[in-house]
């Protein structure tokens, strides 16, 4: 089975270009691709990780991965799934979120042997280029009315499109034509929502004269609803531990919907088809056990087996199974008479007093197992046993709190 071919049976893939070309490409000797990274923030997060996986099995099929990161064109911003503008960073912010996320892409790519990985910094080529030159060269190859009708431009218009963000399509696009022609890069890859930019790339290095270009797009990591997953109560899923603990990691992926176990096991594990199968498959009370299966096997991706096995005993300790709670996320008090109000948002339960109160009164928040209805209920000695109490909303959200 070809790489292309083993991504479909996974359900990787949403979109190719020139697919019979493509496959042939890849299927008789090693090629070149790249995945760009926007370092808009110091961690990746869940959506790259499917990125990373289709990075992952391109290379151990031969192939050698190309990261890209955005270093330059983060200083305009995508676009893209955007109803407003993206906030500016400063160069020396993005130098920082580079340094980190070259951290996080070690962990799926290898940067040894013959078709080891390298990482680029756009910043170091576009800050050179001369507007009136690249305009010539490069702007001459797009018509304005084709690049309003792309979605990611549609969506802006009513709301103020800058021509600022407009030349981000044909930066994106430079950066493929520059990677091919130095690197011999033949192949981007992303996710769906960066299909126009994809295809403006591929378009360009065709109209240069060259025949050798494709871009692929993997599907998004939705849930049954079609919502993005990853959302967590403190915002996106992060892959850094200090943003998103290990613990909230692997309770995130334990309690995924039942319908959603076969895409998560087939996207973001290494495990065989036949074992995904058994396990999605699986009814009733049992599936609980694939989604154990999939929680570990993906916070051990992204954090270590170490990690995994202490977000694994802490959950059945709270289930009463044994174990223990020492990766439980913790938030140590110097004051334990801290409000109830003021506890459920400094542990990221609710963003605000509001919404804490509307938790309180559906019955939602506990101490200890014991249901909190007061929303004036202030911590005292008898709600830490052992220096510490167990915050809890709802059936699955737990918080260790210490004095």
């Amino acid at each position: 089975m070809g790489v292309l071919e083993e991504l479909e049976q996974r359900g990787y893939i949403e979109q190719i270009t020139h697919s019979k070309e493509l496959r042939e490409e890849l299927n008789k000797g090693k090629i070149s691709f790249y995945i760009g990274i926007d370092p808009t923030a110091n961690s990746l997060h869940i959506g790259h990780f499917v990125a990373l996986m289709v990075a992952n099995r391109l290379q151990k099929a031969g192939h050698r991965p190309i990261i890209l990161i955005g270093g330059g064109t983060a200083e305009i911003g995508d676009p893209s799934g955007r109803t407003d503008m993206r906030q500016m960073l400063t160069k020396e912010q993005l130098d920082e979120n580079v340094s980190d996320i070259k951290k996080q892409v070690e962990k799926f790519v290898s940067f040894e042997g013959e078709n080891g990985a390298i990482i680029v910094n756009n910043r170091d080529w576009l800050s050179d280029l001369k507007y009136i030159d690249f305009m010539r060269k490069i702007g001459s190859k797009f018509t304005v009315s084709t690049m309003i009708a792309q979605e990611c431009y549609k969506n802006r218009l009513g709301t103020g499109l800058t021509f600022f963000e407009m030349g981000y399509l044909l930066l994106q696009s430079y950066d493929f034509l520059y990677l091919h022609d130095k690197y011999g890069c033949k192949l981007q890859i992303g996710g769906n929502d960066q299909w126009s930019n994809i295809l403006g790339g591929v378009d360009l290095i065709r109209k240069m004269g060259n025949e050798d270009s494709y871009g692929l797009t993997f599907k998004l990591l939705t849930n049954s609803e079609g919502k993005k997953m990853g959302k967590t109560a403190k915002g996106a899923l992060w892959l850094n531990p200090e943003k998103t603990s290990p613990y909230e990691f692997y309770q995130y992926w334990r309690n995924i919907g039942d319908t959603e176990v076969r895409k998560v096991l087939s996207l973001l594990t290494f495990l065989p088809e036949e074992e995904i199968d058994r396990l999605s498959n699986l009814k009733d009370e049992q599936i609980n056990e694939a989604k154990k299966i999939a929680a570990f096997e993906i916070t051990k991706l992204i954090h270590g087996e170490e990690e995994a096995i202490k977000s694994r005993d802490s959950a059945e300790a709270l289930f009463g199974n044994g174990g223990n709670l020492e990766n439980l996320p913790t938030t140590k008090l110097e004051d334990k008479n801290i409000g109830i109000l003021d506890l459920i948002v400094l542990v990221g339960f609710a963003p605000s007093k509001g919404q804490a109160k509307q938790l309180i009164s559906g019955g939602g928040i506990s101490i200890n197992d014991e249901k909190i209805s007061d929303v004036q209920y202030k911590l005292s000695d008898k709600d830490f046993k052992d220096g510490y109490l167990i915050l809890k909303k709802g059936k699955k959200g737990f918080h260790k709190v210490e004095i």
